[in-house]
């Protein structure tokens, strides 16, 4: 590898870092990082701004001001080539006078997908492309699944036990499975999502508030329950909730109209959807719905029941299997069904990414593969 070759692949890093910070903030803008270097010192930053507005290249080239003239930008998507409420990013990069950009990827947006890239080059500008493109690709997974296939990512998240078990048997109490370092990391996570999804069951049974809580956490993620028959209580800590963090309930086309009643006078939106044959909800006409309202990015706490249904279905991008040392000891739900782990563990459909631990907790990431 040439020094400009290692020099690039550092700053690239560097900007991946930084879009990094725009996750579950600027949908459904892709959160992008770009870095402005000038005689190897960085002379501006920025990523997408909250709400999706100024892009990463625009806050860059507000912070370098003149000294973007002959300098290079290190961009983790190509950047746009298409009128918005602005000019694109491509034209202010040329009308800025810089002399190189270095792009991770195109982006499959085909309002800007490679003219960007050429309008740029036809500006006398040289420009590389595809370096640190596998990492852009799991920052931009969201923006590429919502543009390309109409779903958002889909990171699944489950608890268990050293036995696979996640719950105790039929009105057992309920478990605390992981220990505070787990625990902390999956409040990270939700802040890094756009949504928070989890199915009726889960709401019914645990009760949770599904917000983000940290210190000095603002983050509010829409708040998703898959209630094909709106089964979810006004009074539950969602519904009452409901008028201080976003909540959404997915229903069958046929389900109550008092309980939809009762719902919106909570603050809860309501949304129809398609179901099954079952009569479950449809997932992929509901992630549909979801990358629609510009979701990109979902994080599914759903629980055995959704969990295995978006792995059977081929809907889970991202799995995080967090394990317990201690074990049940005795009958109860199982974390994935049979089927859905089988799936989980073939490497022709996913890859174990990574293994870490939190506190006495194993996380397994596994990543889907495309």
């Amino acid at each position: 590898m040439t020094d400009l070759a290692a020099l690039d692949e550092r700053f690239m890093q560097a900007a991946l870092s930084l879009g990094r910070r725009s996750l579950g903030r600027c949908s459904p803008n892709p959160a992008v990082g770009a870095l402005i270097v000038k005689d190897g010192i960085v002379v501006g930053r920025g990523f997408t701004s909250p709400g999706g507005r100024p892009h990463a290249e625009r806050n860059a080239l507000d912070q370098a001001g003149p000294l973007a003239k002959g300098a290079t930008i290190y961009v983790t998507l190509e950047p746009c080539a298409h009128q918005g409420r602005g000019s694109p990013c491509a034209s202010a990069i040329a009308e800025a006078g810089l002399a190189r950009v270095v792009s991770a990827m195109e982006d499959p947006d085909p309002r800007t997908k490679g003219l960007g890239h050429r309008q740029l080059r036809q500006a006398g500008i040289d420009v590389v492309v595809g370096v640190g493109a596998a990492e852009a690709q799991r920052a931009h997974v969201g923006h590429f699944l919502r543009v390309t296939q109409g779903r958002p990512a889909v990171t699944l998240k489950l608890a268990q036990t050293a036995d696979g078990y996640a719950a105790g048997a039929r009105y057992d109490p309920r478990l605390a499975i992981t220990g505070e370092a787990a625990n902390a990391r999956v409040q990270i996570l939700r802040a890094m999502h756009d949504a928070i999804m989890i199915g009726i069951g889960t709401a019914l049974d645990d009760d949770p508030l599904l917000t983000v809580r940290y210190p000095g956490a603002t983050a509010k993620p829409l708040r998703v329950v898959i209630d094909p028959q709106l089964r979810l209580p006004p009074r539950s800590r969602l519904g009452a909730t409901a008028r201080d963090y976003p909540t959404l309930v997915l229903a069958g086309p046929d389900a109550p109209p008092q309980n939809a009643a009762a719902l919106a006078e909570a603050g809860v939106e309501i949304a129809r959807t398609e179901i099954d044959l079952a009569g479950r909800i449809d997932l992929a006409a509901a992630l549909r719905l979801l990358a629609q309202r510009g979701v990109a990015r979902v994080f599914s706490e759903g629980g055995p029941t959704i969990g295995s249904a978006l792995i059977a279905a081929g809907l889970t991008d991202e799995t995080l299997l967090f394990t317990a040392p201690k074990p049940l000891g005795r009958q109860g739900l199982s974390a994935l069904n049979g089927a859905a782990r089988a799936r989980l563990e073939d490497r022709s459909l996913y890859k174990l990414a990574e293994t870490a631990h939190f506190g006495a907790d194993e996380l397994r990431r596994y990543e889907r593969l495309f």
